[in-house]
């Protein structure tokens, strides 16, 4: 698993879409947050991170289909998929590797946007004016919701020999998951159901945990819908072989 994720992680930083993409990421959450006059923390009037975590989950919603999209599509392109099995490697050793990989380089996107905070930290009035556990509790939302999609697209990128249709098809699944659950809760007909249908998806989960409530419910839904989506991997990997 090790040697797996290592290889991913050399061939995307190898590769000068890992720095496009990571650099789209980082100046979109930054025009969002410091220049957009809409979403803007000057124009707010007070210090808050909102911005990053309310878009937060649209940007991933491109940003971690790109990075994940090659993770099966590329070596079925090459050929390669079947040289792996034929090493000492498990399939849930090759699936973990990838998953990992793809969610180091989200976290490794993630990490600049501290920067954002350090600055409001100095910007409060008076210095340190900042709800710093709510912060906290927002990336550890955002990081469990990067998780999530990274599964997703790493099972997208299983389904496809095609790294187009594994971009859109991971984007349009991570949209389905975050926010298509809540808009189908939305819909009169379905009365008492409406609120378990909302607890399915990501947004009711995530919502709660962008406001620093970190919470075992919300914790085991992103954990074991990381898992089932990569059981679901490792299921149509299965059947491909």
């Amino acid at each position: 698993m090790i040697s797996i994720f290592l290889k991913e992680i050399n061939e995307f930083l190898d590769s000068l879409i890992a720095y496009v993409v990571i650099g789209v990421f980082l100046v979109g959450i930054g025009l969002l947050m410091w220049v957009f006059p809409d979403t803007n923390v000057l124009d707010y009037g007070y210090a808050s991170m909102e911005p990053v975590f309310s878009l937060g989950p649209y940007v991933f919603m491109f940003l971690i289909p790109a990075i994940t999209m090659k993770s099966f599509a590329e070596e079925k392109r090459n050929g390669t998929l079947e040289l792996l099995y034929t090493l000492p490697f498990r399939e849930i050793d090759v699936i973990m590797g990838k998953f990992l990989a793809g969610y180091f380089l989200v976290l490794f996107s993630v990490l600049p946007t501290l920067v954002y905070y350090f600055s409001l930290f100095q910007l409060g009035n008076p210095a340190g004016n900042l709800d710093t556990p709510g912060i906290m509790g927002s990336y550890i939302g955002l990081l469990l919701l990067g998780g999530v999609f990274t599964a997703v697209g790493i099972l997208s990128s299983a389904l496809t020999g095609n790294q187009i249709v594994s971009f859109i098809l991971s984007a349009f699944l991570c949209f389905l998951l975050y926010a298509g659950f809540d808009s189908l809760a939305g819909i009169n007909i379905w009365a008492d159901w409406s609120y378990l249908i909302s607890e399915l998806g990501i947004m009711a989960h995530y919502s709660s945990m962008s406001k620093g409530l970190i919470d075992l419910v919300d914790l085991a839904y992103f954990i074991g819908a990381i898992a089932i989506v990569l059981m679901f991997t490792k299921l149509i990997l299965g059947l491909k072989k």
